[in-house]
């Protein structure tokens, strides 16, 4: 029931003395005190009610509310029998905690209004107690062996008429009852849920899309990882890795039983979910041994026949052999003080799954091991051949562009900020004799998106053949001297002359020099253009004509 209700009742005599707005809050349960601490005795959402006998002077009410609003509950009622019109300094502390306060009539008893809620609370539950009973018991024998997630979420939806959805941490749905959500939707539901869970939050977490209201529970693996269970380890240890339960439903309305119930829905599934962390052992182990053997410079036709052990794991049925890239991986903690490599396996193992795609099977295909702060996947490409048997390269390679397109936003609000991923992928190589320089390659091109600003980053192999290359080995001391002996001249004379040479630059060395097509970019007469250049060379004691200045200020531009 809602505090409204309560105030709709003639009958309890209760008159609102602050907390208009937050009228829709649920009652729970009720208590009556007099004690100054009654913390002990609060679970949240009850309506306490009190007698006012714990008030000794006016400092009195601060702590006492303050007690109450930490705790959670509902509302306040104090008694008007013992001190007649309620005490001001109580009404401006709940206008400070934000509790509403109610007056009892002297008239009316505590037990009354007791009776009412007890009895009102109690009607709500009534529906729900023998369904929950029966739920608990049939959800329990329909775990894993029953099928899964989406057994689970089907009885929610017949039996509790709540649609729900198992997302991961990327926001690909994995489970669901009924049509599946817009992957817009999900990935707005799965950056709302990690940036709750990294500002500690209590849950469960609510949201609204659209005019729906979707309310978003953890699903906590019992054991994951090195570290034992999750609760015994920190947090960023396993945000980026846990998956959530979506249900389009206001939890914030519900009875604790039906809480109760949806807490045991995600443990049935976090069961599900380590059952396939395990069954990922083998694939990982795979990718550890291939990966030892690169490193320690194996023969090829060793790692060859590692590779064709592989592959008939990850791609079933496959008949010509495939190609193969290589995408590495960090995630990097300001303080350090948490392991990135096992949290970069398991991003990377989500990461690497085409988005559009649900169920958890697709991820039943990626190998990824890890190694220190690093993880490594090992991709497979199945290889299209032409009428001649011709081989004409892989069907599909991975692009790090469009890698992170959609599970940006989720993954930086999970990172929030002492957080960062970097990500480089290699190009495609069809032999083992290849794997090692795509290794590397991959580990070249994440260090170039290491370089750049950003919360998640990704660089592929097409940017190691350009300048980019070099720009994030130039130590930053260096940087900083070199971009400010050329351009800080120009920036102090533009800060002081509003003239627009930074600019003026930048549109001169992207037009190749060119005066006309610099002058009809810029908008300006080509006389104009001239005047800046030359205040330009004026200002840096650099020549413009020359080819040597014209890539010392396209450097100097690149790396500030």
């Amino acid at each position: 029931m809602r505090l409204r209700a309560l105030l709709e009742t003639e009958a309890l005599g209760l008159r609102l003395l602050g907390g208009e707005d937050e009228l829709d809050r649920t009652v729970r349960g009720v208590m009556t005190t007099d004690l100054r601490d009654p913390s002990r005795y609060l679970s949240g959402g009850e309506l306490v009610l009190t007698g006012l006998a714990w008030r000794r002077n006016s400092a009195d009410s601060e702590p006492f509310v303050r007690i109450l609003a930490s705790a959670g509950v509902a509302g306040l009622a104090a008694g008007e029998a013992e001190l007649g019109d309620i005490p001001d300094d109580l009404v401006s502390a709940c206008v400070r905690n934000r509790l509403p306060l109610f007056a009892v009539n002297e008239d009316v008893a505590f037990a009354t209004i007791t009776e009412y809620v007890v009895r009102q609370v109690s009607g709500e539950r009534a529906g729900d107690l023998a369904a929950v009973v029966d739920r608990h018991r049939r959800l329990m024998t329909s775990g894993p062996a029953g099928g899964g997630p989406d057994v689970v979420l089907d009885l929610l939806t017949t039996d509790l008429d709540l649609r729900a959805w198992v997302l991961s941490p990327t926001g690909r749905q994995i489970a669901g009852a009924g049509e599946p959500l817009a992957p817009g939707i999900c990935a707005a539901l799965a950056s709302e849920h990690l940036a709750a869970v990294r500002t500690g939050r209590r849950g469960p977490h609510r949201i609204s899309i659209q005019g729906i209201t979707y309310s978003l529970f953890p699903i906590r693996g019992h054991g994951r990882g090195a570290g034992g269970p999750a609760a015994a380890r920190d947090m960023r240890e396993t945000v980026l890795s846990d998956w959530l339960l979506a249900v389009e439903a206001d939890a914030g309305d519900w009875p604790a039983e039906r809480l109760d119930l949806l807490q045991g829905v995600t443990q049935l599934i976090a069961v599900e979910r380590d059952r396939r962390d395990a069954a990922r052992t083998v694939r990982r182990r795979l990718a550890q041994e291939v990966l030892e053997l690169v490193q320690t410079g194996a023969p090829p036709a060793e790692i060859a026949a590692r590779l064709r052990v592989a592959a008939p794991v990850l791609l079933p049925g496959l008949g010509a052999a495939p190609h193969w890239q290589v995408v590495v991986a960090r995630v990097d903690w300001e303080n350090g003080d948490i392991p990135g490599g096992p949290v970069a396996q398991s991003l990377l193992e989500e990461i690497l799954v085409d988005p559009s795609v649900s169920g958890p099977e697709p991820s039943d295909r990626i190998a990824v091991a890890h190694t220190g702060d690093e993880a490594i996947a090992l991709v497979p490409l199945p290889s299209l051949s032409g009428d001649a048997g011709e081989d004409k390269g892989p069907d599909s390679a991975l692009h790090a562009d469009e890698l992170l397109a959609t599970v940006r936003d989720p993954l930086a609000a999970g990172l929030a900020d002492d957080g960062r991923l970097t990500l480089g992928v290699s190009a495609a190589v069809h032999s083992a004799e290849g794997l090692r320089g795509a290794l590397e390659e991959a580990r070249h091109a994440r260090r170039v998106a290491a370089a750049r600003p950003g919360r998640v980053c990704a660089a592929g192999h097409h940017e190691l053949a350009s300048h980019v290359l070099l720009l994030p080995f130039v130590p930053d001391d260096v940087r900083r001297a070199f971009t400010a002996r050329l351009l800080d001249p120009l920036r102090d004379y533009d800060r002081r002359h509003r003239a627009e040479l930074i600019p003026t630059l930048e549109a001169f060395l992207d037009c190749d020099g060119s005066w006309t097509r610099c002058a009809t970019r810029l908008h300006l007469h080509v006389n104009t253009l001239r005047y800046r250049v030359g205040r330009i060379e004026q200002l840096t004691g650099r020549d413009l004509s020359r080819l040597e200045d014209k890539l010392d200020f396209f450097l100097a531009l690149r790396m500030s």
